[in-house]
């Protein structure tokens, strides 16, 4: 038994009565998961009838260990795909390596930083996407599904996972309180979608269920019909939700340095090409370089290689988002 919401839909009608009666989270028990089992699904009635933002923001949503293949054209993501035919796909879009660890690193520093593994115990003295944002003075969040508190320094706990969650392993965030009281649970995800006040750089990482780690493409493609329509409301004139995963099964390479695999990439928003199919490659690296363009932020190490491709071509116009 199920005590979430149906799926929404990609946009829906306004209800604003309805949605002000229901900023719950309702419990999902769905069964036969492996290791972790589905979180609490954000119920936040009709997403339409919560207050649309102002300011824009980007939202980074990052999925687990798939190839491109497994959710694009397959059964088992339909609102993956119905993303990708209402906005934008990226057909060429490619990890940089193999396992997880180092794809969030270089998605959020430019560099693997040297780390081939997902180890628990090891720390990155770097510079990151957070300490340009503070210099900036842009808003930051990570929000992370079943984080036990905001500092947390534990390898994992139920159905969170460290090695998804790249800001605790720089040194200068998870050393800092100030900052690492910006890593939060998704009952503050929910929290601040009703209030519209989401942060200008949005980071989601769900639990090892919801992201399909341990439960699969069709678990993680039912936690994002839950979860998604409310922040498409949320982006504001010029924001973009960028969706990914952070690896394929194979070892697809493509750019300069991108060798972990072929992946799926669906960008969303009021700017992007409605049904735009980008061929050109990409890797984490170019993303990375396309949020911080938007930013008005400079190229972070690997991120600086035109090579690794850039989004552009799928936005009507360069976003600004500041």
């Amino acid at each position: 038994m199920s005590l979430s919401r149906p799926p929404q839909p990609l946009d829906a009608a306004p209800n604003r009565l309805f949605a002000a009666c229901v900023l719950t989270l309702a419990l999902a028990l769905l069964a036969g998961c492996g290791k972790a089992s589905p979180g609490r699904a954000l119920a936040l009635g009709p997403p339409a009838a919560l207050p649309a933002s102002r300011h824009s923001h980007v939202v980074v949503i990052v999925m687990e260990n798939a190839e491109y293949r497994d959710v694009i054209g397959g059964s088992s993501a339909p609102y993956v795909n119905a993303l990708a035919r209402r906005y934008a796909l990226l057909r060429q879009s490619f990890a940089i390596t193999h396992p997880s660890l180092p794809n969030y690193l270089a998605l959020t520093s430019g560099s693997t930083q040297g780390i081939d593994s997902d180890c628990t115990d090891c720390a990155v003295h770097a510079r990151n996407i957070v300490d340009q944002l503070e210099t900036a003075g842009i808003g930051w969040g990570a929000y992370l599904e079943g984080v036990p508190g905001p500092c947390f320094d534990g390898g994992q706990a139920g159905g969170y996972a460290k090695k998804h969650n790249p800001f605790a392993y720089y040194t200068d965030i998870a050393g800092s309180p100030s900052r690492c009281r910006h890593l939060l649970g998704f009952d503050r995800l929910a929290s601040d979608l009703h209030r519209g006040s989401l942060p200008t750089y949005t980071w989601i990482s769900p639990n090892l269920c919801d992201d399909g780690h341990d439960c699969g493409v069709a678990a993680g493609d039912r936690f994002l019909a839950h979860t998604v329509p409310a922040l498409l409301r949320e982006l504001g004139p010029e924001g973009f939700l960028l969706l990914t995963w952070d690896e394929g099964s194979s070892d697809a390479r493509c750019c300069a340095a991108a060798a972990g695999g072929h992946i799926a990439t669906v960008v969303a928003g009021p700017l992007v090409r409605r049904g735009f199919r980008m061929s050109k490659p990409i890797d984490h690296y170019g993303v990375l370089a396309s949020i911080e363009e938007a930013l008005g932020l400079a190229p972070l190490g690997g991120a600086a290689n035109p090579q690794s491709g850039r989004l552009g071509a799928v936005f009507t116009h360069r976003p600004r988002i500041r």
